[in-house]
């Protein structure tokens, strides 16, 4: 999907953006690009990392290698210090990387959930802590993070990656209110995606015997780059992308048991493709899969290219308008029947 390139150039400063090398991160790297960013790319892989590199300056932006582990602190807090050195300030930090194991709880390994937690809950703690060491002094900086609809709704198959993306809300929202004490002028915002068509469902971990794939209406990584790279500029509270996440959070908070039994029924066999899971598969928990790495997934096919994007605020007063209006209209029936 083509991406329109923004008017103006960014005033100063750079950007970093975690999980750059395939899916959602490589997306948002190739929409800074076409504003000009200067952007530091981080991720395990430094080959495939590369190779973004050279797309980006295709693109029109400037980039840096940063080959790192987001589990691993002192290598995030050192690839912090690399880009302030040689690209700027950092403006705007986007913490995107993430893994998971699609497996039923009781078939976890504890390493591998301690795996995913490492990665994609304090993947993000370590990026944000690398941020703020370098805005807090300037006092100004975005820090984006890439939520799901699972931050607000587990389903099953899922438990440590919904684990953690529940525990990136809680951290985040109790650092937003840290800011807001000190009067910082600092932004903090999220943008909770649905499913996007990724490379993830095709190099994640299974102990399923059917190859995976993702729940509920997929998008094309653009459109969640579009809302990312939208968050950075402006910075609500948080935005919920597609219409699916609307549902999944908004029904969960009026419904959960409704929401249990639902998902329950109907989202085991929705991750699992007719294809089995072959002895040759091999997946990126612990190292990357080398020449995996790409933009899109497996699901172009039915994945859609634009997405309705909403504030939180807006997606909740939307709700409590439509109950508004839906109690109205029954009290009105009521009395005619009267």
């Amino acid at each position: 999907m083509p991406i329109p390139a923004a008017s103006a150039r960014p005033p100063y400063g750079a950007v970093v953006v975690t999980g750059a090398s395939a899916g959602v991160g490589r997306a948002v790297a190739h929409r800074l690009a076409r504003d000009g960013w200067r952007i530091g790319l981080l991720a395990r892989d430094a080959a495939a990392l590369e190779a973004v590199r050279a797309e980006v300056e295709h693109l029109g932006g400037q980039a840096l290698v940063l080959p790192a582990d987001v589990a691993d602190p002192g290598a995030v807090f050192a690839a912090a210090e690399r880009v302030e050195r040689e690209l700027g300030p950092i403006d705007v930090w986007i913490n995107d990387a993430m893994v998971t194991v699609f497996s039923r709880f009781w078939d976890l390994a504890p390493e591998e959930f301690r795996r995913v937690t490492e990665v994609t809950y304090l993947g993000f703690v370590h990026g944000t802590m690398a941020a703020l060491r370098h805005m807090r002094p300037r006092d100004r900086g975005t820090i984006v993070q890439v939520g799901s609809a699972l931050a607000y709704r587990g389903i099953p198959l899922q438990s440590a990656y919904c684990g953690a993306k529940h525990a990136i809300r809680g951290f985040t929202d109790s650092l937003r209110t840290e800011l807001i004490h000190d009067g910082s002028r600092i932004r903090l915002t999220a943008v909770h995606l649905p499913a996007v068509n990724t490379p993830q469902f095709d190099w994640a971990r299974t102990h399923m015997e059917c190859q995976p794939r993702p729940a509920g209406q997929v998008y094309e990584p653009e459109v969640a780059a579009e809302a990312i790279c939208h968050a950075a500029r402006h910075a609500d509270r948080e935005y919920w992308l597609g219409g699916s996440t609307d549902l999944a959070i908004l029904g969960d908070m009026a419904a959960p048991g409704l929401a249990d039994r639902y998902l329950a029924a109907t989202t085991v066999a929705g991750q699992c493709r007719p294809a089995p899971t072959g002895l040759e598969r091999r997946d990126n928990l612990f190292q990357p899969v080398p020449g995996g790495h790409a933009l899109r997934g497996s699901f172009s096919q039915e994945a859609k290219t634009d997405a309705l994007r909403l504030t939180g605020s807006s997606a909740r007063l939307l709700t409590a308008a439509g109950a508004l209006g839906l109690a109205a209209l029954m009290g009105f029936a009521l009395r005619g029947r009267s």
